[in-house]
């Protein structure tokens, strides 16, 4: 039996979709009992050239004819973006059709009110695809690792940052020439921000946390930091204290509070998420019952996030043969504080440039002795027009007092800047 599939955007993913579909679509129906067809498909131009032909697909211009469409069972989103797509995807619940979508800007603002109605139409609305591009994420967390507490996130969650910290870290080259080379690759869009500032990776983070632990998350609780700030020389001094920088999203839930964060962190290099590199994502889970687990592949691309899409396509035709609709129902959501910080001590690297004159170390030292910080490492060089640059690698130590440091330090008149302040994940997983 045919089942007809509407389809809203036929960009890059899109495409993808289309062509997995057709690929897999007997294996799909020997699998569920029925076979998937795409008869419709939502786009901003037809006689635009794609990657992928259409015979006899409808290609159309208005939403309608895909969500009015009483033959249509189930509508897939590709469009991306917070509107048009909440307005159909409601729609397309309203109108009694299952739908599958990657965006994960819409999800992590809008996905209680959507999944509300999703349950209350008794449709399936699922998003695998949304994190991590072909790692299975969501499910497991949604069903495989139920039976567990879990408490920790870690990982890499974004690819362009990723690709971008790789090739600065193998050819010793800035942020910015890096960021051009990644632009022009089309790892990177012409306007990065929502990567290289960190806000992609807090709206990943923010719809796993609320899955993992089972609370209410919103965006504004992640505290984000990209990686504007990390340069050439960071790298290198990372390099000699033998460790990489990545962009880490981490979450944890110390069974009072959430401790949600999206940051650079040296990483050393005997830990298993120093090895994840140009594109690849990686994400640490840790549940009372399973232990440590780690998820690792391709975040993004056509054909990755196809494969996620489709996986949810055939999740939705198994429900739909076995009248078994809205499976992954969202169960207890409980409302949890929120507290800024890291939730345990970390060693910290702090780069800066002072005034080269005597005593100006010991003034910087005072400090740290006053907000019981001890230093571990102490680099000092010489940089340029009587300015030193000091490099300080502290012993484990509270977020807070680091702060407090932080904020005495800015007031040492012989202190000219604090070029960075980077996290220092610990040697284990």
């Amino acid at each position: 039996m045919d089942i007809k599939i509407g389809l809203l955007g036929c960009g890059t993913v899109g495409g993808g979709v289309v062509e997995l579909i057709r690929m897999r679509a007997d294996k799909i129906a020997a699998m569920t009992g029925l076979h998937p067809v795409i008869t419709d498909v939502l786009v901003r131009d037809p006689d635009k050239k794609r990657n992928v032909t259409f015979e006899h697909e409808l290609l159309t211009t208005n939403a309608n004819d895909i969500i009015q469409n009483d033959e249509i069972k189930v509508v897939i989103e590709t469009i991306g973006g917070i509107e048009p797509a909440k307005t159909m995807i409601l729609a397309a619940l309203r109108a009694g059709k299952h739908v599958i979508t990657a965006n994960k800007d819409l999800i992590a603002l809008h996905g209680p009110e959507i999944m509300e109605v999703a349950e209350q139409e008794k449709l399936d609305f699922l998003y695998e695809a949304a994190v991590g591009g072909a790692i299975p994420l969501i499910r497991p967390l949604k069903e495989s690792l139920t039976a567990n507490e879990i408490s920790d996130l870690k990982g890499i969650i974004n690819g362009t940052t990723n690709y971008i910290l790789t090739k600065m870290t193998e050819s010793g080259a800035n942020y910015e020439e890096v960021l051009r080379e990644a632009q022009e690759l089309g790892y990177a869009e012409s306007n990065p921000s929502s990567d290289v500032d960190g806000l992609d990776a807090a709206r990943k983070l923010t719809i796993l946390a609320s899955i993992a632990f089972g609370t209410k998350v919103s965006l504004d609780d992640v505290k984000v930091d990209g990686i504007r700030s990390i340069t050439a020389a960071d790298v290198a001094y990372a390099h000699e204290l033998g460790a990489v920088i990545k962009l880490l999203a981490v979450g944890k839930d110390d069974g009072h509070a959430l401790y949600l964060q999206v940051r650079p962190t040296m990483v050393p290099k005997a830990h298993p998420l120093a090895h994840v590199n140009d594109a690849f994502n990686a994400l640490f889970v840790h549940g009372d019952a399973a232990g440590d687990l780690m998820f690792f592949g391709r975040g993004a691309g056509s054909l990755p996030t196809a494969s996620a899409m489709v996986g949810d396509v055939i999740e939705t035709l198994r429900n739909m043969s076995m009248a078994i609709p809205s499976r992954f129902r969202t169960g207890p959501v409980t409302t949890k504080a929120v507290k800024k910080g890291s939730p345990e001590p970390l060693r910290y690297y702090l780069r800066m440039h002072a005034k080269d004159r005597p005593g100006v170390f010991a003034h910087i030292a005072t400090i740290f002795s006053n907000a019981e910080i001890s230093m571990e490492t102490v680099l000092q060089k010489r940089a340029h027009d009587n300015q030193a640059e000091i490099v300080i690698v502290t012993h484990e130590t509270p977020s807070g007092s680091i702060e407090s440091a932080i904020l005495q330090l800015n007031d040492l008149n012989d202190l000219l800047e604090i070029k960075n302040v980077i996290p220092m994940e610990k040697g284990d997983a």
